[in-house]
């Protein structure tokens, strides 16, 4: 009889870019109300949606630029 299991998790909210938005509004104001679990939730999710999941290896150019 643990804690249940969370149902806003990253990959839920970083799927749902409208409630991840809502959340953001609120935890920059009402994060005591929120808590601080969720509201890392949200940064995580944001930073995925913004970075990615980090799986693109970068590949340069075969041609070097010419400035």
């Amino acid at each position: 009889c643990g804690k249940a299991e969370p149902t806003e998790t990253v990959e839920v909210l970083a799927g749902n870019p409208e409630r991840l938005q809502g959340l953001r509004e609120q935890c920059k104001t009402e994060r005591a109300k929120l808590g601080d679990e969720l509201c890392d939730r949200v940064a995580e999710a944001t930073r995925r949606r913004f970075l990615g999941d980090g799986t693109v290896p970068y590949t340069p150019p075969i041609e070097q630029p010419k400035f």
